[in-house]
This record gives C-alpha cells, structure tokens and sequence, in this order.
C-alpha cells in the first residue's frame, strides 16, 4: 500500500493539529470532514493535497436539490430517445446499451479511476440528511448499484475523500461518526502572517502590518460577510501593484474587502469617513 504524506505546500500553511488529523485521514483512508466559516482553506487544503500528491481532482459540488444517484451518474435520456428515433449515426453509441448513454460523475469517476483520486465533496451542509447518510454508505463501501441494470460500481481504488461544511445546517450523527472530523478556526495575527508570506514574500514589514491591524479591525464591527483570508491575500496584492500602504483612517480598496452592500454602505457611513470606494 503506498503511504500519502502531506507537509503542506509553498500556498498552503499548515498547522501542526491540521497536519496531523490530515495525514491520519490519508493513512486510514477515512472521509475527512472540515469544518468552520467560510475563507479558512476548506477548499483549499483538498486541492493543495492533490497538488503535493500528484492525485488527481473530483469535486461534488453540493447543493439543496443534489441526489445521492447524480454524484455517481446520471442517464442521458434525451440523447438515448434521439438514437432510437434518428439513429446514432457514426458516433459508435448502440441505443441497446445502457453504458453508452451513462454520464459518470464525481463519485463514479473517482470510483473508476486507475490511481487514487482525491475526491472533494465541498459544502455538504446544504444537502438534506438523508442525501448525506446515502452518500456516506456508498463512500464507506467504496461502491454503487446502477439500478436501471443492476450492476455494482466497486472502487478500483480507494479514493483520498475531504469533505467541507460551512455548518449552515446540521450534519447528522451517523454521518459525523464515520468522518474524522477537524474545524479550521481563523487563523490568528501570527498565522495570518504566515499563511501572506507564503503568497507575497516580498511584501514589506510596513504595508503588511498595517494590512493586518485594519483587517482585523474590520472583522471586529460585525459586519454581515466580513472579510476571510481570501480578501485579505487579495487586498495585499492590490496594494502592492498600486504601490499603496493603508491608512487606518482612510484605508484605500476597502471594496476588495467588504462585499456586502449592507456592509459598504456601513463602513462609508462610518463616523469621520469619506467615500472610499
């Protein structure tokens, strides 16, 4: 069996608790579940392992209405009836064989796949219970029954499964149970030094303290979406193609930050301000 080490990535900060629950993930080949808010590196740390891993990449990108049946694949009715009543030409489909008409998707791809594949189910909370419990089953058994035939899709290899939740609803017990589970808290002042240099190295000691006391500041008011890690890298960056250091007073490219209109219209309201946008 090969042994999957992550040690982080020149774009990924990894933490000592973070990188421990990931790699035991990876050695016991159980789902990992991240949690916490939005603009922590949920996301991220799944890509970044495939990247340092060299596995390839299935996402599921959940939502209210997903089933359990689509992630692992779906009929293509329409083109099968326009086989059957025009014929399929040259393309080499036979309207008598189902699989010519399958569309595979994550799950069923990852399944399929020859080498280890880091599968991504990404925001599962929005799914209904009962579609995650489903999920689940077929991650745990590393397969699915196509019903239409009756023909059971087995793992060829076991994929490296991460999922995120935003905790907007309630996972269940039965699926929190067979997860390993980690919550990404935000980082702090000292993290977040880190986890910029990583992605500016050349940034200086001025700009990116001042960067950092006004981020944080703004975090503090209580605004609707306040800014994550995201807008903060994306900030820096503007600032430094504009040759800019913030003013706490008046801090330029506030929009980079604040994306709300609620909150920019807050923020320019804001005792002592000027528009700043």
């Amino acid at each position: 069996m090969d042994t999957w080490k992550f040690e982080g990535t020149d774009k990924y900060y990894l933490d000592p608790e973070l990188k421990s629950i990931v790699n035991i993930a990876l050695a016991m080949e159980k789902p990992l579940l991240l949690t916490g808010e939005a603009g922590t590196g949920k996301t991220q740390l799944a890509l970044e392992v495939a990247r340092a891993l060299g596995m390839p990449v299935e996402i599921m990108r959940c939502k209210s209405t997903i089933k359990g049946e689509e992630a692992c694949y779906t009929q293509d009715t329409v083109l099968r009836l326009n086989d059957a009543r025009f014929g399929p030409a040259d393309t080499g489909r036979r309207v008598d064989d189902f699989f010519d008409y399958i569309i595979w998707g994550p799950i069923g791809r990852a399944f399929r796949a020859e080498q280890k594949v880091v599968l991504l189910l990404d925001e599962i909370d929005k799914t209904e219970s009962d579609v995650q419990d489903n999920l689940l089953d077929i991650l745990e058994e590393c397969q699915f029954t196509i019903r239409e035939v009756n023909q059971t899709i087995q793992a060829r290899v076991r994929p490296a499964i991460f999922i995120t939740s935003n905790a907007k609803r309630e996972l269940s017990d039965p699926f929190l149970r067979r997860c390993y589970c980690h919550h990404i808290a935000f980082p702090s002042p000292d993290d977040m030094r880190r986890i910029v240099d990583l992605h500016y190295p050349n940034t200086s000691p001025r700009l990116l303290e001042a960067a950092i006391m006004i981020f944080y500041e703004l975090r503090e008011r209580g605004f609707e979406k306040p800014p994550a890690t995201s807008e903060l890298l994306n900030w820096i960056g503007a600032l430094e193609r504009t040759g800019q250091t913030p003013d706490p007073k008046m801090p330029p490219l506030t929009g980079i930050l604040l994306k709300r209109a609620g909150d920019i219209l807050r923020f320019r309201s804001g005792p002592g301000r000027r528009k700043p946008f």
